[in-house]
This record gives C-alpha cells, structure tokens and sequence, in this order.
C-alpha cells in the first residue's frame, strides 16, 4: 500500500496536482472467515455513499459484487 500511495502522488506531482490526496495511514484487517467477505464487501461498496459521491449505492458504477 505504501509504494501504491508513493507512486500515484509523484505522478499527480508531476501533473502539477498539489492537493493532498491520501491520509497518513491506513487500516488493514485479516478477514477470517466466510461471513467476514459479506461484511467487508458491504462496508467496502458503502463508502461512496458515505463520502457523498453517490445519493444511494446503486448509483455507484462498481456497486454490484457477488457478495451483496
């Protein structure tokens, strides 16, 4: 995650993109079983709506996942 973050902000730098785009860290969490997939997937497809980029989750391009 760390050389992914690295690597997208030196290029936006390069394209002269100077606002911050990542946090300072981020989480991660081993997913143990099955029921776990369904969870992290509807937490994972929620998180436009969360953010306001999307009015409901069906609005989101990418929603649609075998776990939902």
């Amino acid at each position: 995650m760390n050389r992914f973050k690295s690597v997208t902000s030196k290029r936006l730098r390069q394209a002269e993109q100077t606002a911050r785009i990542w946090a300072r860290g981020f989480h991660d969490h081993a997913l143990r079983r099955d029921e776990d997939i369904r969870a992290a997937a509807r937490y994972i497809i929620a998180n436009p709506l969360r953010a306001k980029l999307v009015g409901q989750t069906g609005d989101y391009p990418y929603w649609d996942c075998v776990w939902l």
